[in-house]
């Protein structure tokens, strides 16, 4: 195949055909003109991913910025929680240290009011981080408590009661009630076998008063496996009561209860078989018999 192109000139009409190179360049051209458009549509998609994929960390970054606020200030929220927690019970704690010290002469050995002489050589240690401080805190609001505990312990005997009749164990749990399973062997209700009992049981109404035999220190408050709600105080020298299978209980571990004080509602929780308080005695942890505390004379 071959082409003919006819030139007019001055001269007249000239006749040129091309060779077959120059009938490839319009080939040429529109590969060279495809390939260059191909490219730069590749260099635009290109960035066009690198804009995209620096706009998704920036999101990523603000995102992150975000939650690293958010969590800030709720560990400073924690944290004024604690401090207002604690500033609560640290005024506590010295207006009853002072009431101790003047009551009993002891304000020369103990200021309340002076802050406490701490000191000593130290090491370069390593920076404390906020989880690390809010544990801590966490752990002295938790010994505040347990010492605002003893102190007001420490409160009711100094203000309003004797401590040997508050601790002196005697009288029924139960203002109104009837023994209705002593201390000892008995057949048990539930197997039918010869078991030992003990504790005491005063039987009576649904949600009657259960009341404290002495005062003390509540060192249980909660469900316990076959004496249902159950409370246990603790008054001191090896001596503590228990009183089971409760409706519902009006005291917490740590409360500081006075003799005759409500403790909780008559119920018939765990292993019973109809409304009574199951009240036992242990010293140094082993039941004893409750009656002879049951019948004597208060102190």
């Amino acid at each position: 195949m071959s082409v003919t192109v006819f030139i007019q000139g001055r001269n007249g009409v000239t006749r040129w055909q091309p060779g077959k190179r120059w009938l490839l360049l319009p080939f040429l051209l529109l590969a060279a003109g495809t390939g260059f458009y191909q490219y730069n549509s590749d260099r635009f998609e290109s960035q066009r991913a690198r804009v995209e994929g620096e706009r998704e960390a920036r999101e990523a970054q603000k995102k992150q910025v975000l939650e690293l606020k958010s969590a800030t200030e709720t560990q400073l929220a924690t944290l004024v929680t604690y401090v207002a927690r604690m500033q609560a019970k640290m005024t506590r704690l010295e207006a009853l240290g002072q009431q101790l010290a003047q009551n009993y002469q002891l304000e020369d050995q103990f200021d309340f009011s002076a802050e406490v002489g701490v000191g000593g050589m130290s090491e370069l240690g390593s920076s404390i981080e906020l989880g690390q401080l809010i544990e801590d805190m966490d752990k002295l609001a938790f010994r505040i408590d347990n010492n605002d505990a003893q102190m007001a312990l420490l409160e009711t005997v100094t203000s309003n009661l004797h401590i040997d009749e508050e601790r002196f164990v005697s009288g029924r749990p139960v203002s109104k009630g009837w023994l209705s399973s002593p201390y000892g062997l008995r057949n048990d209700p539930f197997t039918g076998r010869r078991t030992m009992h003990k504790g005491i049981d005063f039987a009576g109404t649904e949600g009657a008063d259960v009341l404290a035999t002495a005062g003390g220190v509540v060192t249980w408050a909660g469900n316990m496996f076959g004496y249902g709600e159950l409370v246990e105080i603790d008054h001191g020298n090896g001596l503590r009561t228990r009183y089971g299978h409760n409706q519902a209980l009006s005291v917490t571990v740590g409360d500081v209860v006075a003799k005759g004080e409500k403790i909780a509602s008559m119920g018939s929780t765990g292993r019973s078989t109809g409304p009574h308080v199951h009240y036992e005695v242990l010293r140094s942890g082993q039941q004893i018999d409750p009656q002879k505390f049951v019948y004597r004379k208060a102190g």
